[in-house]
């Protein structure tokens, strides 16, 4: 054990990354298969990550700092250390990157989604391939949203019914349907670590009456799910969400009901749906305390700075968002001072680096002048370069709050941040 209280044998390939020299380094390769039992060793990769000794879906604190947690999820494809940001890899891949790419800048778990990669290239291939770790050559965990959100925001026409829910295809149009039985079997065919179920996510906006409503559809999904996926299937865990708007009690009503259901982790979806901040950190204050303590807690959509500090500091311990790969592609990057657009004119000659305080492969390599021009010019590389800068900034930023979590300084860095990211902000800033 070291001083956190951490075995050193079992310490995060993400920690463990920064020891790796050169941006074209790797780590020795150990067996390993993926959640189908297909043997990921014969793949070309970038090195594996401890295989867990102990059951998927244990989750263990190791230390607290107010309602701040320090963690460790075990998964069939390794141990995720929390608070954790997952990096948006939607249809099998994080935009710009390659696995090795992830794994070099310390990435301990990818997100795909179940209604673009159910559309294409489809689950049943990527199945018969394999399942998606060895179909994008990623041996470390995947968490697999529902689908649902997309089906209720890209879905160009989608009808509701106690049953699922019917949409049309942004793609082609052509017309689908999503019960929560075929959405857990979408996610079983692609063989990810951590299964969400099938959800609606109601607008920002819908009133009580309405809400309430859609509480109790998303209750009964969420029992199908559970249903259809017995605990630890194929060492795939399944994570409960908790709806209920923007109202505190039914927020409370939705917990209670959701985690009677015995899932594996719990998440608060709905959020990050176009409200004022203030508003989401609210919510995220009323509904954390109704999620089990002894249980991951997933908060889904959001990834701005002060948003991961406020819900750390609610008790919340997953995060994922597009902002920092989206971002990254249209010339907005997150640094140590604030958000900097790249395409600004004071940069056209300046040779410094984007960030001093940042060690990415871009901050190391490259002048603010050169990420510049490469934008400028629409180069391929800029949104390369871009994309590795700001994700290593979000996973710097956990590491960050594990570490402080750890020492007990976490109400200290989340001042020190705050500072810089205003959690008063308006959304999108």
């Amino acid at each position: 054990m070291d001083s956190r209280g951490i075995n050193e044998k079992e310490i995060s390939y993400a920690e463990g990354a920064a020891n790796v020299k050169g941006f074209g380094g790797r780590m020795a390769r150990r067996p390993i298969t993926d959640a189908r039992g297909h043997p990921l060793a014969s793949r070309p990769g970038i090195g594996y990550p401890p295989c867990p000794m102990t059951t998927p879906g244990t989750f263990t604190i190791t230390a607290r700092d107010g309602n701040a947690r320090r963690a460790s999820l075990t998964t069939a494809h390794g141990v995720v250390q929390t608070p954790a940001f997952m990096p948006v890899g939607t249809q099998g891949t994080v935009k710009s990157l390659c696995p090795r790419d992830l794994r070099q800048i310390g990435t301990q778990i990818l997100l795909g989604n179940t209604y673009h990669l159910y559309l294409r290239p489809g689950d049943e291939l990527i199945a018969r391939l394999g399942g998606l770790h060895r179909f994008m050559a990623w041996d470390g965990p995947i968490l697999t949203d529902s689908g649902g959100f997309q089906v209720f925001s890209l879905a160009g026409l989608r009808r509701l019914t106690p049953d699922g829910v019917e949409f049309a295809s942004h793609i082609d149009g052509s017309k689908h349907f999503f019960s929560p039985e075929k959405v857990v079997s979408i996610q079983q065919n692609l063989g990810s670590d951590i299964m969400m179920v099938l959800d609606e996510c109601v607008p920002y906006g819908a009133d009580f009456d309405y809400t309430k409503k859609s509480l109790a559809l998303t209750t009964a999904w969420a029992a199908r799910c559970r249903e259809a996926h017995p605990p630890l299937q194929n060492g795939q865990l399944l994570f409960g969400i908790v709806q209920g708007g923007f109202f505190p009690e039914l927020r409370a009503e939705s917990a209670a009901q959701i985690t009677s259901l015995g899932f594996d982790g719990h998440a608060l979806g709905g959020v990050s749906v176009g409200e004022p901040r203030q508003e989401m950190h609210a919510i995220i204050n009323a509904a954390t305390p109704h999620l089990p303590d002894h249980k991951p807690r997933y908060l889904m959509g959001v990834g701005a700075p002060q948003d991961i500090l406020a819900g750390v500091a609610a008790g919340i311990d997953m995060f994922d968002c597009v902002l920092a790969t989206r971002n990254a592609r249209n010339g907005t990057l997150f640094t140590s001072t604030g958000k900097v657009n790249v395409k600004k004119a004071a940069f056209r000659d300046d040779d410094s680096p984007l960030d001093p305080a940042c060690s990415c492969y871009a901050c190391r390599t490259f002048s603010r002048a050169y990420l510049r021009h490469l934008y400028i010019a629409k180069e391929l590389l800029s949104y390369r370069l871009n994309t590795i800068h700001n994700l290593t900034f979000f996973l710097s930023l956990t590491q960050r709050i594990r570490d402080a979590i750890e020492s007990g300084t976490f109400a200290a860095l989340k001042s020190q941040i705050d500072a810089v990211y205003p959690p008063d902000a308006p959304s999108g800033e």
